[in-house]
Parts: structure tokens; sequence; C-alpha cells
């Protein structure tokens, strides 16, 4: 079972980009976070499943208006800086367990010294 995350510290919704403030639960998962909205639509969707093409509903930038991509903008800010700690922490992980700088580069597609410039913290 994945814990619920119930602290106020800047995460959420990786679907709907939801702050955590606003929602009634967000429950974390390794990378990425899902408020009960977008649970009770997945589980809707997924009832309502037939096999085939389907297409997916999220919101499309051509259902938005220039303003709604404006105020969606932080959010969507906010989850790629939430990604990023948390890749962070996995790289730390890694690190800890004595992963070289080189396994993480080729985990990412990355050269060993980008995986370096980019989670060593050194410059």
């Amino acid at each position: 079972m994945l814990p619920e995350t119930t602290d106020h510290d800047g995460r959420a919704c990786s679907f709907c980009a939801k702050p955590e403030a606003e929602a009634t639960k967000l429950v974390a998962g390794p990378g990425v976070n899902i408020c009960t909205d977008c649970v009770d639509l997945a589980a809707s969707i997924v009832a309502e499943y037939r096999p085939g093409p389907t297409e997916l509903r999220m919101p499309m930038w051509s259902e938005l208006t220039d303003a709604e991509m404006l105020e969606r903008l932080p959010r969507v800010a906010a989850l790629a800086d939430q990604i990023e700690a948390d890749l962070r922490m996995w790289v730390t992980e890694l690190r800890r367990r004595g992963v070289t700088w080189a396994g993480v580069g080729r985990a990412l597609g990355i050269t060993r010294q980008s995986a370096w410039e980019r989670f060593s913290g050194e410059r």
C-alpha cells in the first residue's frame, strides 16, 4: 500500500497539478502523487474500459484558453521541481549504495560526467 501524504510541503497531484492543500487526500508513489479526484476519474475510466483504441482525456491545449494555460503553468513547473527532487533522492540513495556515476548515467541515458554535474551538488 502506498503512503498517504498529509503534510503540506509543496507537493501536488502529478496528474492534474492540484496542490496538496486543495486535495482531499494525496497518495504518494515512487516519483508521483495522485489526488482522490484523479483516483476517482481513473476508476471511472477503468470501469468503462472497452477494448480498442481510446482517446486520452487529459486537458488538451486546444481546449484551454491562454489565461487557463498561464494559470496552470506554475503548477506544471512545481510538478517538474517535485519530480526532480524525487530523482535526486533516488540518485543519492544509489550513490550511497556504491553505484558509480557511470552506472547512474547509463540508467538515465546520459554520460557519467553529465550525471555528476547534475546530481553531485559540486561545481
